[in-house]
């Protein structure tokens, strides 16, 4: 049978387990069958042979025949009969090609009742016949085939599909539908653009979410090719690639054949509420389909449906109008088998489409299939597979004539006329997957019997002869086959139903190698070989196996030795990373391992989506016994095994265990003793054992460690279980250092640190004496247990008595559980921040003291007065379960504990007072709070006024309490002034002033062995109420208070309110009068007063800030207040070459750009600002949506309006003029020109061309940011607010001299230069005032003596003065001299005619001629260039002779030159001829010569068409003259093209283009060519995307596609748009696959301009699998050079792919000799004479290659040799011949 034959020829294709089992044999096979097929072809009479034929196979495996020799004689007898019926006519050609389309497929098979027909319905039988019962192969297969397919693996970028008879299709991600596309483009042009941060990246496509296993959906073949084997011996597999777009699937269906009950695919376009609108890929794109939410299907989400996703839906009807196609994915509804929905009428045969549910006429049934007919129109076929007769009698089933229900599976495209293949099994037809039953319960196939499962009875139920078997696998539902080729190991000659080993009924094992979901069958194998394999697939495999395998190849790479591949059964090989090719660093590997070599390894890791496995062969590794790390949730602590290095860190080091499992190795575990850099003491791949010392399974961390767990072992573990925190212990001291002390516990034998804080209670000084008594050896009690540092197996001790205490008390804190609110506990400071305290207890266990918690006075103190590791006793006053936290308060506790940090001794208050001021007072106990008395000024400081209040009592009055009131105060710079030493004053106390810190306390803290009192002498604080003192929370926003300068920093004044209320003024808001600003200090001095007005206050950081300015004033701007116009101060804060930036308030920054800085732009200067300084500002400019605003400091702006302007401010482009003569700074210097800043926004573009009348090699060096520079504005397009700029100063200079060119020089002339270059020849000459026009000056022509030594003579730079001698105008070359006699002779004729004559001074007959002969190339007016070249002659003859002379040579001959064609500009051609034989006749009259040339000069300024030439077309008018004439010139076209661009014109400069692709010529090919390519260049530089794309479509189409194609990538290129290139040429490499060309280019791009030699080596198999075979050599060469020359090249890489080609063509020299060649410019000797000595070696090398071959060995050992290497070369060379003669003796 047909179908059957193909399928086993195509064989079980199912991932790992597609193989051949000889490949040759089936190549073969049907050769041999072809005499036979022949026979049976001539063979009409239904006899009893053609039954059996029917029956048999084709092709019997092993190509034996099984027809007896009676049969065969009974064939030979039928095919004479038909030849004679042949000769007789009888037989008509028709069915004779329909019998050659059928041989050896038989297509029915014949009951006994047909044998007794009659002979003339035997001759209508052939018709029947043309029907053959066929499935689907993958021959069948061909680009265009749609086939049903059922999803059965979905990975990340592509689709697997279940297709009929065992095969397998692919769907890439681009391949679905246009959305799925657009999205990963997306998605890829996302990951190229690295600096665009701002967007959100698109989201990846899950597969997953919009398909799912068992999914049925209609696909359209592609394209079919055999991907290349993967391992040894293995048969290449076969990849089938299918696409289902909608556009493609649905085979470009027409409206009308989309009926009821049709099945069509659609994609989803958008989500709605209601439903799907479907894309289905019509012409029409006004139809469209619309699947309503109940119509999705069962356990589908409308909201989950993402736009793109396909589904195979049903059309349940169509809009009125006919443009809503309703559809329905429902299979509960298209698909239920009980009420099939099949197809009830048809427009055409392109209505039957795969997947559509049909009603079928049987026509024909056979035990291997039914064929039938739809409608009446087209044939249909179900194999034996999916006719369901492979399980059952099909005759008992089905009955000729009867319709039956089946669903199209796929189409014949090849098939004439059209055929379809339909299935009949229940599960296809109801769109549902098989199911099987095991214990009363349907299951999943797979579930039941998953792959590589070993069964131990399979029974046979059906043997097709040729094919294989059909089986039974013990489970209801579903069954098996197996193929022939997978029946026994060896050859099988014949399948017998009735006999042999696998009859009917048989039982054998078997292995489940494959299955087909759409097929509902199990592929097995029943193969001895199969059956002991320990694996199939890779699966099968076991992270941790240990394996064995053979070495399959050893991978190379640039480095060497890269690996080696192991294969481990039929089609799986895994990796050995060269880390794990042993424990030691093999130098040599390749000698240690050899391919086919048994190895024994073990499984690291297999990555079954990716077929990747990796092994290691490190002994260690393989025999050890350790538990494996598999997976972080079975590692425990404790656990040890061995791993493998894989990075080194500073830190420590990462470990590698199996699959992906990885831990941290910290340098402080490496090892018992200190590792300072973990790379001195380990290395890249190492395997150490390791034990764990922490796991966390959910966040996948690891942590182990490489010390000995010995030294810390059950013993210790079980004591450090055993102490508890806050136990008391005695321990014996070992070591000692200043951080801590190192004992050992008593008892327990535990390692132990008491820090050295804890050594103690009392302060740094007592802690540090406590240490020093401590001595090694011994044995400290009553130490408290601090801390268990388990992973660490340390123990934290302390010797503080408090915590001693408190451990004896029973309240020392050890857990969380201990903590009770309320309950008071001692602790020590562990950390102290700005705004709270953390407090330590035990077991790590800390509590928070906020700084609210603490006393009002010590919460002052800087730290509040407490230090690190000070132990305190606090109250928990608040507890937090959830997070383990709670909070403390020392607010309630006693004074004394208070205190105590900050008292370090005290006076005590019944000291006695020895002299006081005032006499009431006895002792300091009687200076109480808020005392009235008296006190004896000793100094009166700026601030301050320091008083006496008895001999041992100091105090002082601050300046904020003194004054009541502003106008009390005299002297505001000065308000302490008044006050004198001795003066005695009334005053009040108001507490204790710290010296140390300057910080006000109150008066309980008496510390020190010097009181000083606060105190005030304000009138107020006399009276005898007690005032409280002013606290920074009772001042409030906005009240007003007098404040005394404290200090003057560069941003800020600082200010008093009160003794302990400190507050900042900022400089911006010291005062309205900006001029104060510009210098504080002596403004506003230390100790004056200012009022002042509060504007923030911030009591939790202590912050105060207050302005002085008017209310009015100080109002803070903001964006929104700010307008423009708006005159304000600032402050700058920056400054840089460019700008100023100048704050105006805390939330306002803005710019001074350098054209705002000065109305003089050579005055702009932003260094002469400095950070800090005050300005004057003016708002020019506010942008509040985008918050930004511009500020000007010009005095026109900030000062008066009516001061003079040099440059006017530039707001906007109607202030802009042509002819304009302005300034500004350069912005940006580009490859194009300069971007000059006008202001306002306003940005000029200077051309190149526009910098300078003169030439500039290096135009860029002359030009930087920011260099003002001057122009003229020459063109202003206010739509495109475009301005264009030219700095050349011919045009802003009126009275600007032209710079000298070459046609304005004559022989004769004198002229002054500099020395450019010095050579011993002479010098060259740059002439002064010129356009970089220079010359030589010879040796000899320097001094009328010889000059031996020119560098000594003259350096670069010296000025000299020459004479010109000789022009050369078509090599534009001067020749010079500087002797004196040149200038003695005419020094006399140069001052007379120096003014009149300057200009006239070359219009000799000989300069004219060189002016014409240079401009010969570019002038198509006409001139006579046989009389020009005898002018340019005449010339050279005259150069050394006199002017004089040369002028008498030159003659008449000179006239021709000055014919501009054939029109007369001047009508005076006679009177010229007469007038130049006057002034040669007459050439010594000094007083005519001069109006002689003035006449001519004249005449030649008259005439234009030699400006043309000379000058090249200047005008439009210039340009459509000279097309006229050439209008196929592309030079000329292009050059009209760049005219225009030079003018701004782009709209014109593309219709000049457009015109010249009208009018070139159709055959001047090359001349259209030119002109596409200048389009593009010009739409790439100005266009758009768009614009490109379309000039570039146009071009493909009117000239070579491949020629644009890469003449575009070259633009690309050139233009450094590297990505748009890459692009073109992947798109270059998909359609021009066979151009060598293309492939070398691309790769030369990738490797040389991108730096990717990776994906440039990509391309060789690619480009070797596209071209044909020829072409490989050359190309792998090119590729091989290319590794030498680019420098991201590898020249090892390049040899290794010589030797490559070397080993297929070891004769070829021309390898060979391109190989020299690179090693040669690599300059390698060894490597060089190793290539020599190869070629020697190899036999069969021609004389004459050998010869040559010597030769060149020889002259290179000449150049780099010595005397030994080349003799060795001569006498290998001997050697050679001799042994060439030796065997021509033979």
């Amino acid at each position: 049978m047909a179908p059957v034959e193909k399928k086993r020829k195509s064989a079980p294709t199912n991932d790992s387990f597609a193989r051949s089992r000889n490949p040759s044999i089936k190549e073969n096979r049907p050769a041999k069958r072809q005499k036979p097929d022949e026979g049976e072809k001539k063979i009409t009479a239904p006899t009893k042979i053609t039954n059996v034929r029917e029956e048999e196979a084709a092709f019997p495996r092993g190509g034996a025949s099984v027809l007896t020799p009676l049969e065969h004689k009974q064939i030979q007898i039928e095919a004479t009969r038909d030849v004679l019926f042949e000769q007789q006519g009888t037989k008509s050609g028709g069915a004779e090609g329909d019998a050659e389309e059928n041989a050896g497929l038989p297509t029915r098979k014949k009951s006994k009742s047909k044998g007794k027909h009659k002979k003339d319905t035997e001759h209508a039988e052939p018709e029947e016949e043309t029907v053959k019962i066929e499935g689907l192969s993958y021959k069948r297969i061909v680009p265009g085939s749609i086939i049903l397919g059922q999803v059965s693996k979905i990975n990340d970028h592509d689709i697997s599909l279940a297709l009929p008879n065992n095969l397998t299709g692919y769907i890439p991600i681009t391949s679905i539908s246009d959305k799925f596309t657009k999205k990963v483009e997306e998605i890829a042009a996302a990951e190229e653009l690295d600096n665009d941060d701002d967007k959100d990246p698109p989201e990846d496509i899950e597969l997953e979410d919009s398909f799912s296993i068992g999914q049925y959906l209609r696909a359209y073949v592609v394209s079919t090719s055999d991907e290349p084997a993967t391992a040894t011996g293995s048969k290449p597999k076969r990849r089938i690639e299918l696409s289902i777009k909608p556009q493609q699937a649905n085979n470009a269906i027409s409206l009308q054949n989309i009926v009821p009950h049709s099945m069509l695919m659609a994609s989803v376009a958008s989500v709605e509420d209601h439903g799907l609108i479907m894309d289905l890929g019509l012409n029409d794109p006004d139809v469209r389909g619309f699947m309503s939410s109940k119509e999705i299907g069962h356990g589908v989400e409308l909201a989950k449906v993402q736009e793109g996703a396909v589904f195979l839906c049903m059309v349940t009807g169509l809009s009125s109008n006919g443009k809503i196609v309703k559809l329905s994915a429902d299979t509960q509804k298209i698909a239920n088998t009980k009420k099939l929905s099949h197809l009830t009428e048809a427009p055409t045969v392109d209505a039957f489409l795969p997947g559509t549910a049909v009603e079928i006429l049987v026509t024909d049934i056979t035990s291997r299939g039914v064929a039938g007919k739809v409608m009446g129109m087209v044939d249909v076929t179900a194999d034996i597979i999916h006719s369901g007769a492979s399980t059952k009698d099909l005759e008992k089933k089905y009955k000729l004539g009867s319709k039956i229900r089946g669903r199209i599976i796929c189409n014949f495209p090849a098939s004439d006329p059209p055929k379809l293949g339909v299935s009949l099994l229940d599960h296809v037809m109801g769109l549902s997957t098989q199911q099987a039953f095991k214990d009363g319960e349907k299951q999943e196939p797979l579930d039941v019997l998953p792959l590589s499962t070993i069964l131990e009875e399979v029974t046979i139920r059906k043997v097709e002869s040729g094919h294989g078997l059909f089986v039974d696998l013990g489970t209801k539902g579903i069954s098996g086959f197996v193929h022939i080729s997978r029946i026994k190991d060896g050859k099988i000659e014949t399948l017998s139903e009735t006999s042999g080993p696998y009859k009917i009924g048989s039982v054998h094992r078997g292995r489940v190698i494959g299955y087909n979901a759409l097929d509902g069958l199990f592929l097995l194998s029943l193969e001895p070989s199969v059956l002991e394999q320990p694996f199939l697939q890779i699966e099968d495999l076991k992270v941790g196996e240990v394996v064995k395998g053979k070495v399959e190849k050893i991978v190379v790479n640039a480095a060497g030795v890269g690996g080696i591949l192991v294969n481990l059964a039929e089609g799986i090989s895994g990796l050995v990373p060269e880390a794990h090719m042993a424990d030691v660093q093999l130098l040599h590997p390749e000698k240690k391992f050899k391919e086919g070599m048994s190895v024994t390894a073990r499984v690291l890791s297999a990555d079954p989506s990716k077929r990747q496995i990796r092994l290691t062969l490190k002994k260690t590794l393989v025999n050890s016994e350790a538990d494996l790390f598999l997976d972080y949730k079975g590692i425990k602590i404790g656990m040890q095994s061995p791993g493998t290095i894989v990075n080194i860190l500073s830190s420590g080091a990462v470990v590698q265990f199996y699959g992906t499992v990885r831990g941290f190795l910290p340098v402080a575990e490496m090892s018992e003793a200190y590792i300072q850099d973990p790379s001195q003491h380990f290395r890249l791949g190492q395997v150490v054992n390791v034990h764990v010392l922490k796991v966390d399974s959910d966040a996948k961390k690891l942590v182990v460690s490489c010390k000995d767990p010995s030294v810390f072992g059950l013993e210790k573990q079980a004591a450090m279980k055993k102490l508890q925190v806050g136990e008391i212990v005695s321990a014996l001291v070992t070591e000692k250092t200043s951080d801590d002390v190192s004992v050992e516990i008593e008892g327990y034998g535990l390692s132990a640190l008491i820090p050295s804080g804890h050594v103690s209670d009392g302060s740094a000084s007592k802690t540090l004496s406590a240490l020093k008594k401590i001595r090694v050896g011994q044995t400290l009690k009553d130490l408290v247990v601090l801390e268990k540092l388990e992973s660490r197996q340390l123990v934290l001790l302390t010797n503080k008595p408090s915590l001693l205490k408190a451990s004896k008390d029973r309240t020392f804190l050890r857990s969380f559980e201990d903590v009770k609110v309320g309950k008071s506990v001692h602790g020590f400071v562990q950390n102290i921040t700005l705004s709270a305290v953390f407090v330590r207890f035990g077991n790590g266990l800390t509590g928070l003291l906020p700084k609210s918690k603490l006393s009002p006075d010590v919460a002052e103190l800087p730290d509040f007065g407490m230090q690190k590791f000070q132990p305190l006793e606090a109250k928990i006053i608040s507890k937090d379960g959830e997070q383990s936290r709670f909070v403390l308060s020392m607010v309630d506790a006693p004074e004394k504990q208070m205190s105590q940090s900050i008292i370090g001794g005290s006076l005590g208050n019944d000291q006695a007072l020895i002299n006081p001021v005032d006499a009431t007072l006895a002792t300091i106990g009687d200076l109480s709070l808020g005392k009235l008395t008296k006190a004896k000024v000793v100094s009166v400081k700026d601030t301050q006024i320091n008083v006496q209040l008895a001999d041992n009592v100091q105090g002082r009055i601050d300046a904020s309490q003194v004054f009541d009131t502003w106008e009390q105060i005299k002297d505001r710079k000065q308000p302490l002034r008044a006050f004198s030493p001795k003066q005695i004053i009334d005053v009040r106390v108001l507490g204790i002033h710290d010296a140390r810190n300057h910080r006000f306390l109150p008066i309980t803290h008496r510390a020190g062995k010097t009181l000083v009192f606060e105190l005030s002498a304000k009138l107020c604080d006399q009276t005898e109420e007690t005032r409280e003192p002013l606290t920074l929370d009772k001042v409030k926003v906005g009240t007003k208070w007098i404040a005394y300068i404290n200090n003057v920093a560069e941003t800020c004044l600082w200010v008093n309110l009160s003794p302990n209320v400190r507050g900042r003024i900022d400089s911006l808001n010291v005062s309205d009068d900006v001029s104060l600003l510009k210098d504080l200090e002596s403004s506003f001095p230390v100790g004056s007063a200012i009022r002042v007005r509060v504007t923030n206050v911030d009591v939790a950081n202590n912050k105060l800030d207050l302005s002085a300015r008017s209310e009015k004033a100080s109002k803070s701007l903001t964006l929104e207040n700010l307008s423009e116009g708006m005159v304000v101060p600032g402050k700058v804060v920056k400054v840089n070459e460019r700008q100023i930036l100048v704050r105006l308030s805390e939330s306002l920054v803005g710019p001074v750009n350098l054209v705002d800085l000065a109305d003089d732009f050579s005055q702009a200067d932003p260094q002469r600002y400095s950070q800090n300084d005050i300005v004057r500002v003016c708002v020019t400019q506010i942008d509040k949506p985008n918050k930004k605003f511009k500020l000007s400091t010009r005095p026109s702006r900030v000062l008066n309006s009516s001061l003079d302007v040099e440059d006017p401010e530039i707001s906007s482009i109607s202030q802009v003029k042509v002819n304009d003569i302005v300034r500004g700074f350069v912005k940006n210097v580009t490859d194009k020109g300069l971007f000059v800043d006008l202001g306002g926004n306003l940005t000029a573009y200077v051309r190149v061309s526009d910098l300078s009348d003169s030439y500039i090699k290096d135009w860029q060096a002359q030009f930087e940011v920011d260099q003002l520079v001057k122009g003229k504005i020459i063109a202003v397009d206010p739509l495109l607010n475009h301005i264009q700029m030219s700095l050349k100063s011919s045009i802003m200079d009126k009275d600007f001299v032209p710079l000298i060119t070459f046609n304005d020089l004559k022989v004769g002339q004198v002229l002054t230069g500099k020395i450019r270059k010095v050579e011993d020849f002479g010098v060259f000459i740059v002439i002064d005032n010129s356009m970089n026009v220079s010359g030589l000056c010879h040796q000899s022509e320097m001094a009328e003596k010889r000059v031996h030594n020119v560098k000594k003579l003259y350096d670069e730079g010296d000025a000299v003065k020459m004479i010109v001698l000789k022009l050369d105008s078509e090599k534009k070359r001067i020749s010079f001299g500087m002797k004196a006699a040149y200038f003695d002779d005419g020094a006399e004729e140069s001052d007379e005619d120096s003014d009149d004559d300057d200009e006239m001074q070359g219009v000799t007959l000989e300069n004219d001629s060189d002016e014409e002969a240079q401009s010969e190339d570019e002038d198509d007016g006409g001139i006579d260039f046989d009389e020009v070249e005898s002018i340019d002659e005449a010339a050279d003859a005259g150069s050394d002779q006199s002017d004089v002379e040369m002028e008498d040579a030159n003659g008449d001959s000179s006239i021709p030159a000055l014919d501009a064609g054939g029109f007369d500009w001047t009508a005076k051609t006679l009177e010229k001829r007469g007038d130049i034989s006057d002034a040669d006749s007459d050439n010594g009259d000094a007083d005519e010569k001069p109006k002689k040339k003035k006449k001519r000069k004249a005449e030649i300024k008259i005439d234009r068409t030699g400006d043309l030439d000379a000058n090249g077309p200047q005008s439009v008018s210039d340009f459509e003259r000279l097309l006229l004439g050439q209008p196929d010139s592309s030079e000329l076209w292009i050059q009209y093209m760049a005219f225009q661009m030079q003018l701004s014109e782009l709209s014109k400069a593309r219709e000049v283009a457009e015109r010249a692709i009208k009018t070139i010529n159709i055959r001047e090919e090359t001349e259209k060519m030119n002109v596409w390519i200048a389009l593009l260049n010009l739409e790439i530089a100005y266009g758009s995307d768009e614009t490109v794309e379309e000039v570039f479509k146009r071009a493909c189409q009117y000239n070579d596609p491949q020629e644009i194609h890469e003449r575009l990538t070259s633009i690309y290129i050139h233009a450094g748009k590297h990505d748009k290139a890459d692009e073109l040429f992947q798109t270059l490499v998909k359609k021009f696959s066979q151009s060598p060309a293309v492939w070398n280019n691309y790769a030369h791009f990738l490797i040389n301009t991108l730096s990717s030699p990776d994906r440039a080596r990509a391309l060789l198999p690619r480009a070797i699998q596209s071209l044909p075979p020829h072409t490989h050599l050359n190309l792998t060469l090119k590729f091989a050079n290319l590794e030498f020359h680019s420098a991201s090249g590898s020249p090892e890489r390049g040899r290794t792919m010589f030797e490559g080609l070397l080993s297929t063509f070891p004769k070829r020299l021309d390898i060979w000799n391109q190989l020299l060649d690179l090693e040669i410019q690599q300059s390698d000797k060894d490597i060089i004479r190793g290539v020599f000595e190869r070629v020697v070696k190899i036999k069969g090398v021609k004389p004459k290659g050998a010869k040559s071959w010597f030769k060149r060995w020889s002259e290179w050992e000449e150049k780099n040799g010595d005397k030994k290497t080349q003799d060795k070369v001569r006498a290998k060379a001997e050697e050679w011949v001799r042994g060439a003669k030796g065997k021509d003796g033979e």
